[in-house]
């Protein structure tokens, strides 16, 4: 087997640079020089690991640029994503730098003494990374974790391991210690398959395919190890008859093929009342055609770059060529692995750009008759990450919210992931949850201790 990657531009599918994959004997040192390191991080006093965490901040900061053109260069993100991206792991960084010094415990009442509780961390936590965000999906793993007082061995996907790569470099120059956060490009089935059964590994973080998480998931059963699963997804954007279709129909297009589709969040199914069908459909299309698709490395203003690989066009391209397309959007002629954003019809809930997730810039759109009918079609799917609801109506935005079997919604936008709320999905799109003042408590243990008066 092969123990260097080549990374392409997505752009151009041309070489960017070769990159060594882990062995197994190589994994496991990884594993046991984190867990050597363990100790003394779990021990270290909670203001001198916020420092640390602070200080990784600023560096990260300090090189925002520089890791948004790499991104740029491995994933073909449009620049302002990319610096987004960047910038959204200098903020992770910040905002668990204060969780070191606020991971409380309890004081619960009790006859004959005083009871306790502490939180303490589980260990040596196993990232795993996927392609489509590098950046800030490996953030928020690893800044939690590292702040709880875990050490981290951080697997990015082989197609983009870049920017994961800078940033391991970027914490020891921070004066992270060694050992406390590795990153370790390898093969899943090398890397990531050893987190799931190494020992020392004690929680398992996991983002990518509903399939692949499940056997994650089977992997850790093993061991009883923890594990938080962020999946897939196949979300709906609600499109009420009151709604403001305008705004609707300008904000669809982003809430799609942002990132050329390639987002678990994406809003892929978009459900629209049917006394509004054809008119939605009439502002949407020239927003559709509006998208500016081009080479994200050549044109700053670029608003969709192309997908990841020439295997992932290959997949999505099968999806559009079985389905009643209504418009297009534009693409670049250019050799990368370019789809152009894509809006097909449907009236059949059994077609497959309809159930499937497409992981693309293809959005399928299909009316509905009245609320208990789109809360019904938007549960019609064995996902549950995200969704939207566009109404002017707040009582029915409330009971749709609560309808809907999704872990974050939106009413009249497409917000979904901020790094200071949770995130995670309903039935097959993950378990547990991501983000948020609670994280770092999901890389703990908690321990309680009766104290006898008496």
């Amino acid at each position: 087997m092969t123990t260097t990657f080549t990374v392409l531009d997505p752009a151009t599918a041309e070489p960017v640079t070769d990159v060594h994959l882990a062995t197994l004997e190589e994994a496991d040192a990884a594993i046991e020089r984190a867990a050597a390191a363990f100790p003394t991080w779990r021990d270290l006093a909670p203001a001198d690991r916020a420092r640390l965490l602070r200080r990784f901040a600023r560096v990260v900061d300090e090189h925002v640029d520089e890791l948004a053109a790499l991104e740029v260069r491995n994933s073909g993100h449009t620049l302002g994503n990319a610096r987004w991206e960047a910038g959204n792991v200098r903020d992770c960084l910040d905002y668990y730098s204060a969780a070191p010094e606020r991971l409380f415990g309890r004081q619960i009442p009790v006859p004959g003494g005083l009871d306790v509780t502490f939180r303490e961390p589980v260990g040596v936590v196993g990232v795993i990374v996927p392609w489509n965000f590098p950046m800030p999906i490996a953030a928020w793993g690893f800044a939690p974790a590292l702040a709880a007082g875990c050490t981290v061995v951080l697997k990015p996907a082989e197609l983009t391991p870049l920017t994961a790569v800078r940033l391991g470099e970027l914490a020891l120059e921070a004066g992270i210690p060694p050992g406390v956060l590795t990153v370790l490009p390898g093969r899943g089935s090398v890397v990531g398959e050893r987190f799931v059964t190494h020992p020392a590994v004690r929680k398992v973080v996991f983002t990518g395919s509903t399939a692949v998480g499940k056997r994650v998931m089977a992997g850790c059963a093993d061991q009883v190890k923890r594990v938080t699963l962020e999946l897939g997804g196949k979300s709906a954007n609600i499109v009420f008859a009151d709604a403001d279709l305008e705004r609707a129909a300008a904000a669809a297009p982003g809430a799609v093929f942002d990132n050329a589709g390639q987002d678990c969040c994406a809003r892929s199914r978009i459900l629209v009342e049917r006394s509004v069908h054809d008119r939605f459909l009439e502002l949407l299309e020239p927003a559709v055609r509006a998208v500016r698709v081009a080479h994200p490395g050549q044109d700053p203003d670029a608003e969709m770059g192309p997908l990841i690989s020439a295997r992932q066009r290959e997949v999505v391209q099968g999806y559009v060529d079985g389905a009643d397309v209504a418009f297009t959007g534009s693409a670049p002629d250019l050799p990368g692995f370019w789809v152009p954003p894509t809006v097909a019809l449907v009236s059949d809930a059994r077609d497959r750009v309809w159930r499937e997730e497409v992981f693309g810039p293809v959005v399928a759109v299909m009316p509905f008759d009245d609320e208990a009918d789109a809360i019904a079609k938007a549960n019609d799917t064995e996902y549950g990450l995200s969704g939207s609801i566009y109404t002017r109506d707040v009582g029915r935005a409330l009971r749709v919210a609560r309808g809907v079997q999704a872990g974050n919604l939106s009413v009249n936008s497409h917000s979904s992931v901020r790094y200071w709320t949770p995130f995670g999905g309903y039935k097959q799109s993950g378990l547990g949850r991501e983000l948020g003042p609670e994280a770092p408590n999901a890389f703990t243990e908690e321990k309680n201790v009766f104290i006898s008066s008496e």
